[in-house]
């Protein structure tokens, strides 16, 4: 049996009398940048999060670096980060100018530690930026007070965990700010790249909606210096056709999930992903960590089920701190140890709202007879 990591051929063949259409209309229309189609899709996506306002681009990491900007962060200011995520959290520190500082993790969830973080805060610091890794929240409660405590903003890198909830409250409705990426492969996933941003402030809003459009406030007018972050309008035509069946996938998700611990429960060197009460994991990816109990390391276990016909990945195997385009930071091995270790256990089963019960036990199966 052949069980791909994400199947997103599947995905389109489940929607194709909704998404052709849909597609179809953009030629038709010519409306290819920004226009009806992208305004209607943020309307959507604010609403599906009780958000006042979201503002669409080009991707995730100009999501973010788009609200760190709109709010005036930039060369001499400080922002704290995981090390453990994807190089385009910090990236789009880096592109305001101002300095990342990352902290360690905790070793459940590999979320932001909040204690990590408070020990890091300095004079410079302006803003917590927690990321939502793998679609499981970050601890908001603590995050949310720690900023409060010292006056800083909050920014959500949600680019893993659309529609997930910490204590019943979305995601994304903590801070000032919240990120989204919508590549293809996420749990909402554009035709092609995509990002967002939600916020409640008004001002803020404003302030993005110029900067990603070359800084104009009426056509030929440039009251600032900008980018062109402008979304594709063919990438909000397919969100806007995901986006309702958004709360369906995440469910399936979750029952991947379940049925994955169900089997793999027990087998020694396999450490699941923590479900504590009150946390709406979105499961974006399904990561586990081989042990040395297990027998054999990380990186056999990923040749053998590939073997196998079983597709996985490692999100992500050189933490952001030993990365050598981080090497002005200062880091060196030893800073995180949570990350570092971590970096070398996990493992990212296949995951996908398609998922069949039969491909999940194959893998499961699979694992099993490597551990004996």
């Amino acid at each position: 049996m052949k069980v791909p990591f994400v199947d997103l051929r599947a995905q389109y063949l489940s929607l194709r009398e909704e998404m052709d259409p849909a597609i179809l209309g953009i030629f038709e229309r010519g409306e290819y940048v920004q226009g009806p189609t992208v305004a209607a899709f943020e309307k959507a996506f604010a609403q599906a999060h009780n958000a006042r306002f979201a503002v669409a681009c080009n991707n995730g990491t100009s999501a973010l670096h788009l609200a760190l900007w709109g709010m005036g962060i930039g060369e001499g200011d400080e922002v704290i980060v995981p090390a453990n995520t994807f190089i385009a959290t910090v990236e789009g520190i880096r592109l305001t100018g101002a300095r990342p500082v990352l902290v360690d993790v905790l070793d459940d969830s590999l979320n932001m530690d909040p204690a990590a973080a408070e020990r890091a805060i300095a004079e410079r610091t302006k803003v917590i930026l927690p990321v939502h890794l793998f679609g499981f929240p970050a601890q908001m409660d603590a995050l949310s007070e720690l900023a409060r405590k010292h006056k800083l903003e909050l920014v959500e890198d949600s680019a893993q965990a659309h529609l997930a909830s910490h204590k019943g409250q979305f995601v994304g409705r903590f801070g000032k700010a919240c990120c989204f990426s919508f590549y293809p492969a996420k749990n909402l996933g554009a035709a092609g790249e995509g990002g967002g941003v939600l916020t409640d402030d008004e001002e803020l809003y404003a302030r993005m909606r110029v900067l990603r459009d070359h800084g104009m406030t009426e056509k030929n007018v440039h009251e600032v210096w900008g980018h062109n972050y402008r979304m594709a309008g063919l990438a909000a035509a397919s969100l806007a056709v995901k986006l309702p069946h958004l709360p369906a996938w995440n469910e399936a998700r979750r029952a991947h999930a379940a049925r994955y611990c169900e089997r793999l429960a027990g087998i020694p060197g396999l450490t699941l992903p923590p479900a504590p009460a009150g946390i709406g994991h979105v499961y974006h990816l399904f990561v586990i960590r081989i042990t040395d109990d297990f027998g054999m390391d990380r990186d056999t276990v990923r040749d053998r089920l590939g073997e196998a016909g079983i597709g996985c990945g490692i999100h992500y195997p050189i933490p952001i701190h030993l990365q050598r385009a981080a090497a002005d930071l200062g880091y060196s091995h030893g800073s995180f140890p949570v990350v570092e270790r971590a970096c070398e256990q996990i493992l990212s089963l296949p995951m996908f709202a398609e998922l069949s019960d039969e491909q999940i036990d194959y893998v499961c199966d699979t694992l099993g007879r490597l551990r004996k």
